[in-house]
């Protein structure tokens, strides 16, 4: 006996035998390292040992979770795929394991090589040989891969302890059995144990062959299902198993334990009478049976209790989230009525708001907040309708709705359930799924929603439904409705900066590994990371540039370079490579026919520029570019009656009358539509025939009348916060939107100055300085 130490490979579910080959698939961190190991040896050889029965179904184990004999391996073909590797191992020679030297990164251990046991006498030969003949009647119609039949295969093999390692290898005699065998010290010892397994399968099967030929004897032909039932049913008792009879016992306990509701219930018997009339081989058995499961697993009448603590909800909300001063006081509002009424419904909020601005993180902080489990379902791309109200059981693959897996998964029927980009809906000849969720969503009805497999009532009315958009201009009106709309806009510079220092860094610094200390970003550099790398009403490109930043720190604490390192404004480039975004900028002077305005998109805010020109000698053209809407152009078209109808926005000048008008907006790639560019417009085209400049400072919105009056317009927080990332301290608006002021953060509406208007004449007036002469 030779003793030596070698990296150690755990198998599941297997057991390696000496003269055996085995393929395996390694996917751990444990197996790869250790397999790394052995490849750099010059035997290119492995111990595999086995993980002992009673712990196969742990996720982390450790040496006293491992046989202590297992067999020397030499890897004779590998293939490596991706993080995991292929390997095939060729069994050479017993082991035992004498002790571990360490398990991380893998295991490694002292071993000893032990001999095969050769003993011999008449005794074990007898056993050997009935093994071989049993082994020979049971696979005499299999055949190996060469062709040859597997008795005929292992006869070919000369050592007789080789024969028996192999004869168990293909039988497959089960974890425990397998390692016994391995562990024998004598061939008469493992003889036995291979005996004792292959005469109990020899029973087995003539048992079964009995069975079969008693069953046939009894009943004909036409009563071949019953045959089948009965066949099933012997076997099973044989092999210890449930029968159909027992299968029902165990459903018959669930369902008294379930509670569940009249009408479920009574659907529940009627399912179980028809099951017990059934073959547990038929299909319509498997239907039956996965119904009725669905039905005890959901919870019908599980449900948590709401933590009310309005002060907890109200520090939950604001650790999770920075400002959203708005939504949260409206959660709290909602808090403190389910508190004072238990019973009350609680409305369906609807988070509106560009992508990146936390709606549905802000979800998951409602639940926490009222200690609710929380599910999302994101809907975007939906077009069946079945996918929330479920299929019928008629068809092949039916299966609960997802609103009923959700419920089903959270194990309470009062869950949190966000219902993401619900604006995504679409709808098709396979139904409209925002027709579903009037159901699902309205108070009055959902109290018994029908899910078309299940075929009952089910309480949603405790469930908090929670749904997010980027806009509701996609919504349908009856659906929004039935929701109560709480808009979440942009953040300002400002914010992005106090969420950055607050949330994203130090969870980046979490993520990465890093200590805080390393890196060092102060707040004017994250302006600097905020205007020229990202371009967006939320943050997820801000996450992504700080992440970026904190990797590039950690590769130099991986070479060992641990000095802490400051971003600055020369060396950022460094981190995030080129300035990637370039806002639109004032323009540097006064331009005859250009304006400046604002408008709104699903991302957030933007500045427009509207350029107009003169055609000349083609009267009556006007051509619009820009690749905008019919909504903008029927603008364009009002502004422009509006300024001929005025004698004092055009000259005499005979050019003027005669000549065409071209109106564009760039940028010619982006779609744009919408009303609020109607004051905007105008201004332009008053400016172009008198030609007066506009004042290149300030930016206008507001939509316009063939008579000249200024209409309220909606975006007002994201155009101003757009105009004042560009510069722009003079802002133009219609005086009905002065209601929105207080929308727009105080920092920012002390550094702008606006101006109401209610016509057109009070906006050239301020934009285009001396247009009345």
């Amino acid at each position: 006996m030779v003793s030596s130490s070698a990296p150690i490979l755990v198998l599941k579910d297997a057991v390696l035998f000496p003269g055996t080959t085995l393929p395996i698939f390694v996917a751990s961190a444990l197996g790869v390292e250790a397999i790394n190991a052995a490849l750099s040896g010059p035997e290119k050889s492995i111990i595999a040992v086995t993980i002992k029965a009673s712990s196969q179904e742990k996720l982390e184990i450790d040496q006293t979770d491992l046989y202590q004999y297992g067999t020397k391996a030499v890897i004779s073909r590998m293939n490596r795929v991706e993080n995991s590797i292929n390997v095939l191992l060729n069994g050479i020679s017993r082991v035992k394991v004498d002790r571990y030297l360490k398990e991380k990164p893998y295991f490694e251990a002292n071993i000893t090589h032990l001999l095969l046991p050769e003993d011999t006498d008449p005794e074990t030969e007898a056993l050997h040989r009935e093994t071989l003949k049993i082994f020979g009647e049971l696979k005499r119609n299999s055949s190996a891969e060469a062709g040859l039949p597997i008795s005929e295969l292992i006869k070919n093999v000369q050592n007789p302890i080789y024969q028996s390692y192999l004869m168990a290898a293909i039988l497959g005699l089960g974890i425990e059995k397998e390692q016994t065998l391995l562990e024998a010290s004598t061939r008469k010892n493992a003889c036995k144990v291979l005996y004792d397994f292959i005469s109990y399968e020899q029973n087995v099967q003539k048992l079964r062959e009995k069975i079969s030929t008693q069953v046939a004897n009894e009943l004909g032909k036409e009563q071949r299902e019953y045959v089948l039932h009965r066949h099933l049913d012997e076997i099973q008792k044989e092999l210890g198993e449930k029968s159909g009879k027992e299968d029902l016992k165990v459903i018959e306990e669930q369902l008294a334990k379930a509670e569940l509701p009249e009408k479920a219930l009574n659907e529940a018997k009627k399912q179980l009478k028809r099951l017990s009339s059934m073959t547990p081989i038929s299909p319509e058995y498997q239907v039956t049976h996965s119904y009725l499961e669905h039905l005890i697993e959901l919870p019908w009448n599980k449900r948590t209790e709401d933590n009310l603590d309005l002060q907890r909800a109200e520090t939950v909300l604001n650790e999770d989230h920075f400002d959203l001063k708005d939504v949260k006081e409206r959660i709290i509002e909602q808090l403190a009525v389910l508190k004072l009424n238990p019973s009350a419904k609680a409305p369906i909020l609807c988070f509106v708001g560009p992508p990146g601005v936390g709606k549905t993180s802000l979800g998951q902080s409602i639940a926490r907040a009222l200690g609710r489990k929380f599910e999302r379902m994101s809907l975007g791309g939906m077009h069946d309708e079945a996918e929330l109200r479920g299929h019928r059981r008629t068809y092949i693959g039916a299966m609960p709705g997802r609103i009923m897996e959700a419920i089903r998964r959270a194990a309470v029927s009062n869950p949190l359930i966000m219902l993401d980009e619900i604006d995504k809906l679409g709808a098709d000849f396979r139904g409209d799924p925002a027709a579903a969720l009037m159901e699902i969503l309205d108070p009055a009805q959902n109290f018994e929603f029908h899910d078309n497999y299940l075929d009952v009532p089910f309480d949603l009315s405790k469930v908090l439904f929670i749904t997010t958009a980027n806009t509701t201009d996609n919504i349908s009106k009856p659906l929004l409705d039935r929701m109560e709309i709480l808009r979440l806009a942009g953040y300002t510079e400002y914010e992005k900066v106090e969420i950055a220092k607050r949330y994203l860094i130090p969870r980046e610094i979490s993520d990465t590994g890093i200590l805080p200390s390393l890196l060092i970003l102060k707040d004017e550099v994250l302006g600097l990371v905020i205007r020229e790398y990202t371009r967006e009403a939320g943050v997820r490109e801000l996450q992504r540039s700080i992440s970026h930043i904190a990797r590039k720190i950690a590769i130099q604490v991986a070479r060992g370079i641990n000095t802490p390192v400051e971003v600055t404004q020369s060396n950022i480039q460094d981190f995030l490579g080129p300035k990637k975004v370039f806002l639109e900028q004032i323009r540097k002077k006064w331009g005859i026919g250009i304006s400046t305005g604002m408008a709104w998109t699903e991302t957030g805010g933007d500045l427009i520029y509207i350029e107009t020109s003169l055609l000349p000698k083609r009267k009556d053209e006007i051509k619009i570019t820009g690749h905008i809407g019919n909504i903008m152009r029927e603008s364009v078209t009002c502004a422009l009656s509006y300024v001929w109808a005025q004698a004092a926005f055009h000259s005499g000048d005979e050019g003027v009358r005669d000549a065409g008008l071209h109106v564009h907006i760039p940028a010619g790639a982006i779609p744009k539509d919408g009303p609020s560019a109607g004051v905007a417009i105008a201004t332009a085209l008053a400016s172009l025939y008198t030609k007066k400049p506009v004042r290149n400072d300030l930016a206008m919105t507001g939509e316009i009348t063939l008579s000249g009056l200024i209409l309220p317009v909606g975006g007002i927080k994201e155009k101003v916060l757009a105009a004042h990332r560009a510069g722009i301290r003079e802002i133009v608006m219609p005086r009905a939107n002065i209601k929105d002021i207080n929308e727009i953060p105080e920092q920012i509406r002390n550094e702008i100055k606006f101006f109401f208007a209610d016509e057109i004449n009070e906006v050239l007036h301020e934009t285009i300085p001396g247009i009345f002469g």
